[in-house]
């Protein structure tokens, strides 16, 4: 493998300068710099990271954490995280499972934006207390090295319940995602909160998991159980996509017998027929704000929590 020894040889110059010249430095002249890296790239060189991030202790990468990648749901985030890293001159490395948490300790990466359920609470303050910036996107941490940046699910809740209320609606299911898992956690506990509210609703409990398939099961359950118009809050689309699968199958027609409102207002929702209702918020901002958070954290400058507003869309999955 090709390093800088070889480099200064072919250059017939110092080590010391093709280091310079390689990282851009003004201690070598241009024309220098340009024949050396005219060389190196000639001789086909690859910069050892590792080395280099333990001599500038710093890599611009940050690390994005998800839980899974697993439909549409991450590719306008991820958009507006990738570009307001590269306006400050920041690239982004997509992370999963347990042993890429190590990135952080190991200094592969500068700092940590996490939206993955799998990482620990206790994990994340412990990287934070020794030093390491970190911006949450799925809980409430509190640190002087942890940012949140979180979705106002209590008013997007709040919002499609009074929305499925306005009908003549005998029972509701709430349909979540998987336990322990904040957004999930949070609109469940303000859908409670509404009803009780409301006074004597029946309503049902339908555990999910923000698949699909989960929407498809629960699909089956209310068509088994159906005997008056329901009402069902999704606490996501895509698991209002696998009821509108199952219920096309069946003799209840969306809309009427059975009102169904999601969260998220992805992409595919645009298209359902009739136009599913849901709760709607900028993945994009989410993921700007985010970026931008974490780089302020890493300038040691002053950061603020913040929320991502949502907002109802209305459709004729609820009201024909």
């Amino acid at each position: 493998m090709v390093g800088i020894k070889d480099i200064a040889k072919a250059a017939n110059v110092s080590i010391s300068t093709v280091s310079y010249a390689l990282n851009d430095s003004p201690k070598v002249t241009a024309s220098t710099r340009e024949r050396i890296l005219a060389i190196a790239n000639e001789m086909n060189y690859i910069p050892n990271m590792a080395g280099r991030t333990l001599k500038r202790q710093k890599t611009n990468i940050i690390g994005i954490y998800l839980t899974d990648f697993g439909g549409s749901f991450y590719s306008s985030l991820l958009e507006g995280i990738n570009k307001n890293l590269v306006k400050h001159g920041y690239d982004m490395i997509v992370c999963s499972g347990a042993k890429s948490h190590l990135f952080l300790p190991e200094k592969l990466i500068d700092g940590a934006i996490i939206l993955d359920v799998t990482f620990l609470d206790k994990e994340i303050e412990q990287y934070a207390e020794r030093g390491h910036q970190i911006v949450v996107l799925d809980r409430e941490l509190e640190h002087n090295n942890i940012c949140h940046v979180l979705l106002d699910n209590k008013a997007g809740a709040t919002l499609a319940l009074d929305y499925l209320s306005r009908q003549d609606l005998k029972k509701l299911y709430l349909m979540t995602g998987p336990e322990k898992t904040y957004d999930s956690d949070v609109r469940l506990a303000t859908a409670k909160e509404e009803l009780d509210r409301f006074g004597e609703v029946d309503y049902e409990i339908i555990v999910g998991d923000f698949t699909k398939s989960a929407g498809i099961e629960a699909a089956k359950k209310i068509v088994d159980e159906w005997q008056e118009p329901v009402g069902v809050f999704c606490f996501n689309d895509e698991m209002a996509i696998g009821m509108y699968d199952y219920l096309e199958q069946s003799d209840l027609k969306i809309g009427k017998d059975i009102c169904i409102i999601g969260f998220d207002n992805s992409e595919v929702s645009k298209y359902l027929t009739p136009r599913l209702a849901t709760i709607d918020y900028s993945m994009y901002k989410w993921g700007a704000i985010a970026a931008n958070k974490i780089v302020n954290l890493l300038n040691k400058e002053s950061v603020k929590d913040e929320i991502i507003y949502t907002s109802l869309i209305p459709g004729a999955s609820v009201e024909p």
